[in-house]
């Protein structure tokens, strides 16, 4: 009878789990922590100063050869290095391009977890805690929105795509998307993907879903009742607006469309009770995509797809015999594959879960306005400033704004410029056929002099 061979405490292939897992993870994770600290006071601001070339080159410098022929044991320390010391950091209140969160401590911690354990969620008997976890969080999350249930995604174009299929499927292979022009682009993709006919882009000329354009619209496909799926949006990418949901709710309702809502962006503001009644009609759609990597401080991935109807996901479910064979099934045993359209997929819930439990509805409500008001602040700053122009109020968060009297070509310069230097992350947006530098601000830990900092600079960039 052999025995387990398990290797010296300082041996490179010791496992995550098992009862050596906590010994082996302990020192590893203080070489991390120290090199993530490394790295970021080596990069010293936002993002690594150079441009793509040089970070290029300083991270094949640190890798040297990609599989040697035998391993270097400081590895660990000198990759995470180089990738903390090339990294655009949304911890930093002067990255602040996209929708693009620091993650909470808390929820990081969580992820650990499940890199540790390394549950699967295509069988029962791989991720059986995980699978009730799972099912517990995904309907509380659903019923937060008005919705029944939902499922897991990768975020928003995964959302996106499923709420299509469904819909697809639901009512048949000619149903018609009908987006605004602000739409997602993950939308019309997903649309070419499922072979679905071209979608109508209904124009959105303010940055939200011109209403009446869209009666126009439904009134023009009145033909195909029942075969049409109207996708708005709760949060747009640009400036995140939000799209008038009641109204479009009751234009789905009386020509008897089928109403998705994007809220990737927006869907946070559920949390927040001074802003919640931003979304009131996202209770009316079939469908709704929320990404609590953005408004929900998780690390990536942390995507959802609600659904009014739960019978909907009957059409994911397949049979694999080695998953779950229908004896299995009938014993009770949970079948998952029809709860996504990956098979192997880690339980990103864990750290959704523990960060609900932590934080409570209060705590991350908390976190929403704080970002809010910052926005707002922001946004007075640049108005009281001649030196700059305001394109509007902030919705949620995202804020745009440009030099007076640049050109878009010089606005353009001054985002790379800033992102050359590594000294600031802006993000760009067309609207109004002019070019805004955009700032999206995900860090509830910014503070008032961080923005004037970051105006400061931008100005400090802009030619003369």
């Amino acid at each position: 009878m052999s025995t387990p061979c398990t290797p010296p405490p300082d041996h490179p292939a010791r496992l995550a789990s098992g009862p050596d897992g906590p010994h082996a993870l302990r020192p590893l994770l203080d070489i991390v922590l120290d090199a993530l600290d490394s790295g970021r006071r080596a990069r010293g601001g936002p993002l690594p100063a150079g441009g793509p070339e040089a970070v290029a080159d300083r991270v094949r410098g640190a890798v040297g050869e990609v599989l040697p022929e035998h391993g270097d044991p400081d590895a660990l320390r000198g990759l995470v290095h180089a990738l903390a010391e090339g990294a655009a950091d949304p911890a930093d209140p002067l990255c602040a391009a996209h929708l693009h969160c620091p993650p909470l401590a808390v929820a990081t911690a969580a992820d650990l977890a499940v890199s540790a354990l390394n549950p699967s969620l295509d069988s029962w008997d791989q991720a059986p805690a995980a699978s009730a976890l799972e099912a517990l969080v995904t309907r509380a999350l659903a019923h937060e929105t008005g919705l029944a249930d939902a499922v897991v995604t990768t975020g928003g174009t995964e959302s996106n795509q499923l709420a299509l299929l469904l819909a697809r499927e639901s009512c048949g292979s000619g149903v018609r998307l009908v987006c605004g022009a602000n739409a997602h682009h993950s939308l019309p993709r997903a649309a070419w993907l499922l072979g679905l006919p071209d979608p109508v882009i209904v124009p959105a000329p303010s940055g939200t879903l011109d209403v009446a354009a869209l009666h126009g619209a439904l009134t023009d496909l009145g033909g195909t009742r029942g075969s049409v799926v109207v996708a708005a949006t709760a949060g747009t990418t640009d400036a995140g607006l939000i799209d008038p949901l009641p109204q479009i709710a009751g234009l789905c309702a009386a020509h008897g469309a089928r109403l998705h809502i994007d809220a990737a962006h927006g869907g946070g503001l559920l949390f927040s009770e001074r802003h919640r009644d931003k979304l009131t009609g996202l209770e009316a759609a079939h469908t709704v995509t929320l990404d609590l990597h953005k408004l929900g401080w998780q690390p990536v991935a942390a995507g959802l797809l609600a659904v009014r109807h739960p019978r909907d996901l009957a059409v994911l479910h397949q049979r694999a015999d080695y998953l779950n064979a229908g004896d299995d099934t009938e014993a009770g045993l949970p079948d998952l594959l029809g709860r996504s359209l990956r098979t192997t997929r880690r339980p990103d819930v864990l750290k959704i879960a523990v960060t609900l439990k932590v934080l409570g509805r209060s705590g991350l409500g908390a976190l929403v306005d704080q970002v809010c008001t910052r926005a707002r602040e922001f946004a007075d700053l640049i108005h009281d400033h001649p030196g700059f122009e305001l394109h509007d109020r902030p919705t949620i968060s995202t804020v745009l704004f440009r030099p007076a009297g640049a050109t878009d070509h010089a606005v353009a310069a001054v985002r790379r410029r800033l992102l050359t230097e590594g000294r600031a992350v802006l993000g760009r947006a067309r609207l109004d056929d002019r070019l805004w530098l955009k700032a999206t601000l995900l860090n509830p830990d910014t503070r008032t002099e961080d923005l004037a900092a970051l105006l400061k600079l931008v100005e400090g960039s802009t030619p003369r």
